[in-house]
């Protein structure tokens, strides 16, 4: 039995999916989620269980005959990772995929989420069972969060638009992940995950708009700006994080490219360009007139728009 938690999120969805690939019924396979009737309706699974990290009771029928686990927890600085391994061992679980960040091993990140993922990482270490840690860099996926201002006014904002990140297609990590559920090969390996190069999101902006056919423009936030967006959301010990993570990509801590997708799954990692494309209704359809409008990406002034959800990595 396999357990997938974060059944909802960016990865785990896809590791969902690519479990339910296939004809016929799917044994073997249950998703953990706090509300059921979020998983997408094409993933296919056996069985679907309603639990979470905040009620450890829930837990223990979520993991009874459960052999491999993925690992998905984002309360930071909170204990969810302790009470899922407590009741995993308390379970008989054999191996657990754990989902962390590439930046755990970039001795200048010390901001809470890196801090919090480095003691979540130990924590699965010293359970005494099997461990896979995957480290992405910051997900593709993450400019979706620019999908509503570029319908609506064909911009991207951000902050620091020249700084270059090694993101990663969420669905090699998905790939990646059900390898290490599935084969015993992986058992005590930490793979770093990253695209294929790195890239600014002046350059994402750029391969956006030839891709949806429209010229995009970039409007750079200051830290401010920043700051004041991600407040609105985010508890302040995360916002300095991000903006802490913002300023290590800006000095080019996640530019190194890794091979680990390739070396794992036998296939080169996917590009930007790749992802985008195959979501760019994501973004808007665009009348037929606009097609033959050259994109470009004039940089804008500075303005009060908030910055694009996600980005750390």
């Amino acid at each position: 039995m396999i357990l997938v938690t974060g059944a909802t999120g960016t990865v785990g969805r896809e590791v969902v999916r690519l479990l339910s690939a296939g004809p016929g019924p799917l044994p073997g396979v249950r998703v953990m989620t706090r509300d059921p009737a979020r998983v997408p309706g094409d993933c296919r699974t056996a069985e679907t269980v309603a639990a979470d990290y905040r009620d450890p009771a829930s837990l223990a029928p979520a993991l009874a005959g459960v052999r491999t686990a993925f690992l998905v927890t984002t309360g930071v600085g909170g204990d969810d990772d302790a009470v899922f391994l407590r009741a995993a061992r308390a379970a008989g679980v054999r191996r657990v995929v754990k989902l962390s960040a590439a930046a755990v091993l970039d001795p200048g990140a010390d901001d809470a989420i890196t801090r919090w993922q480095r003691a979540a990482e130990e924590l699965l270490r010293g359970s005494g069972m099997e461990w896979t840690l995957l480290r992405p860099r910051s997900f593709m996926s993450n400019t979706l969060s620019w999908a509503a201002s570029v319908r609506s006014e064909r911009v991207v904002r951000t902050l620091y638009g020249s700084s270059a990140n090694a993101c990663v297609d969420p669905r090699d990590v998905a790939e990646v992940a059900v390898r290490a559920l599935t084969e015993d090969r992986h058992a005590g390996r930490a793979y770093t995950l990253t695209g294929p190069s790195a890239i600014s999101a002046v350059e994402q902006t750029a391969q956006l708009g030839r891709t949806l056919g429209v010229p995009l423009r970039l409007e750079e936030l200051t830290r401010d700006q920043a700051r004041a967006a991600w407040a609105r959301r985010c508890p302040a010990a995360v916002v300095e994080a991000l903006l802490t993570s913002a300023d290590r990509q800006r000095a080019g801590a996640k530019t190194r490219v890794d091979d680990t997708v390739r070396t794992v799954t036998g296939r080169a990692a996917g590009s930007f360009e790749a992802w985008a494309r195959d979501h760019r209704e994501a973004f808007g359809v665009f009348p037929a007139r606009d097609l033959d409008a050259g994109p470009g990406v004039p940089v804008g002034p500075r303005t009060d728009s908030g910055p694009p959800a996600g980005g750390r990595g």
